[in-house]
């Protein structure tokens, strides 16, 4: 979701239990968690609580801070959850991309998305990380706005190498429709983990979830060995979006 306004989208998901993968990531796993952090407005203590909890490798961020000041209280976040910025402010606009130290990063790189007046200035983060192509992605309100900028996604981010590829994100719609099944379709089929994983769970609104709009989708090239939604008391305060953690078979390198 945004600031600026409400999703249209009505599901009846509710169930947010937990559904692997365990505390620890298993060997030569590459946890992925994706994460609307409303700007870092309030409640950051608990936003560091929930991402220290999940001890991601990779933090796929929808609203980092922005601002005079935003880049600061951005790597400020990521130093207390132990992570640090790969992509941050720029064109990122309303992603960014967090990355645990004993990861590789190559290849980063903001991508500005066209804007029109009226509507949020939107981005998207991307860096091959351990070899794979991490893409973040946070989706307008609109439909058509929605639409443009997957194509463009898919186009100048996806498409930019050979990699493995894992989308991630918000994506402000639900399963089934018009952005996730072309999402879905790119690269030879990217792989909805949660529905792999059978953790279908409801990501928003955190205090009581009732639709599925934030996902990581990955390249069928990558297994997936869990996901999640977690449900710590701090999740339900930390922000307005649950997060989704997922846990991939990591390349060899």
């Amino acid at each position: 979701m945004d600031a600026h306004g409400t999703t249209r989208d009505d599901g009846a998901q509710r169930d947010t239990r937990r559904a692997g993968p365990a505390t620890d990531a298993p060997a030569a796993a590459l946890r992925v968690m994706t994460y609307n952090l409303r700007g870092l407005r309030e409640q950051v203590d608990a936003l560091v609580d929930v991402v220290r909890s999940a001890r991601p490798d990779v933090l796929a961020v929808q609203e980092p801070p922005r601002g005079l000041t935003g880049r600061w209280r951005l790597r400020r976040f990521a130093a207390r959850t132990g992570l640090r910025v790969a992509v941050g402010g720029g064109g990122a606009r309303t992603t960014a991309l967090l990355v645990a130290p004993h990861r590789s990063v190559r290849d980063a790189a903001a991508v500005r998305l066209p804007w029109r007046p009226g509507l949020t200035r939107r981005g998207s983060s991307t860096a091959r990380v351990d070899g794979v192509r991490v893409v973040v992605v946070h989706l307008g309100l609109r439909a058509d706005e929605r639409a443009r900028h997957v194509a463009l996604v898919l186009r100048r981010v996806v498409g930019r190498d050979d990699a493995p590829v894992v989308v991630a994100g918000d994506l402000n719609e639900r399963p089934g429709g018009p952005s996730w099944v072309t999402l879905g379709a790119a690269r030879g089929g990217l792989h909805d983990a949660a529905v792999v994983a059978s953790a279908e769970h409801a990501t928003y609104p955190a205090a009581a979830p009732r639709v599925r709009i934030d996902v990581v989708l990955v390249d069928h090239r990558i297994p997936v060995l869990g996901a999640r939604v977690p449900d710590d008391p701090a999740v339900g305060v930390a922000s307005d979006h649950r997060p989704l953690v997922v846990d991939l078979q990591a390349p060899t390198r």
